[in-house]
């Protein structure tokens, strides 16, 4: 298939690959996107895949805890102006404070404010602000207790990046810590037993493909495999990660030290996972075309 300026551009955003080696990349897999980046990784050409943290949603995360249920919901414009108007932002606390009171995002759409539905709502703050607007996802938390953290706060309780961490033990104090590092460091799982199965064993099957690559004999491999998705496991999960208030500690050490478990966390930014739409491919199509 044939390969645009626009997939070499957003493969390289996502590996730090130089362009040739994109293209090769893409070539080579015929387009698959994970495919090529794992081709990349496997020749040593790439660092692991990070995500583009560029993104075309706009608008607020907002969090909100009673007692030990909380809930974070995420509602899109398609500005950030409209992220810092004052109507905006009650409504989203509005949304928030009425989805501690519902199962799933279904029922909050449904959900009263003032006598009027949420989805209602938004469709007539889309009619007053001239701007179109989305109640993009909703998740819930439930703990003994329940701290929240708002980094970039736009005002109380909202903002780019909410977090919640459901704990037993512990105090509010350093729940707000562990909150902290869920929003600079963002884990996929909490442990390695809450890790999607697929995405281990495709990492694994990375680090063995690396590792052959290498040419060394299979028992020096294995025990490189071993050490090296151990070094995955405390880059991605919560718990394993190193405690960015205090290094010399994992956040599980750090929580058995504070007398705390923790039990579970949410955390929701602002528009992750959409891409944003490249408005100029010129300088990439030129230089492919060259390629």
């Amino acid at each position: 298939m044939a390969i645009t300026a626009a997939s070499v551009k957003e493969l390289r955003d996502k590996t730090g690959a130089g362009m040739m080696d994109a293209k090769k990349a893409l070539t080579e897999t015929d387009g698959d996107m994970d495919a090529a980046v794992d081709w990349l990784r496997t020749k040593g050409l790439a660092k692991a895949a990070k995500k583009s943290g560029r993104t075309a949603a706009e608008g607020l995360v907002a969090v909100s805890v009673t007692g030990g249920t909380g809930v974070a919901v995420e509602v899109n414009a398609e500005t950030d102006f409209v992220a810092k108007n004052a109507e905006f932002q009650k409504m989203v606390g509005d949304i928030a404070a009425a989805a501690v009171g519902v199962a799933n995002i279904d029922a909050l759409q449904s959900a009263e404010i003032g006598g009027k539905s949420v989805a209602d709502t938004i469709t007539d703050k889309i009619a007053t602000i001239g701007e179109n607007m989305g109640l993009r996802r909703m998740e819930k938390i439930e703990g003994d207790t329940v701290v929240s953290y708002i980094h970039n706060a736009a005002t109380d309780g909202m903002g780019k990046i909410g977090v919640l961490v459901a704990m037993k033990g512990g105090d509010e104090a350093f729940g707000r810590q562990v909150a902290m590092h869920i929003a600079a460091t963002n884990p996929a799982a909490l442990n390695e037993a809450e890790l999607d199965q697929a995405v281990v064993d495709k990492e694994r099957q990375v680090q063995i493909d690396i590792a052959r690559e290498s040419g060394k004999p299979e028992q020096v491999i294995e025990k490189m495999i071993e050490g090296r998705m151990k070094k995955y496991m405390s880059e991605i999960t919560l718990v394993n990660q190193s405690f960015v208030i205090n290094p010399d500690l994992t956040v599980g050490a750090a929580a058995a030290e504070a007398g705390a478990e923790i039990t579970g966390f949410i955390r929701m930014e602002v528009g992750e996972g959409i891409e944003k739409k490249e408005e100029n491919f010129a300088e990439e199509v030129a230089k492919a075309a060259q390629g």
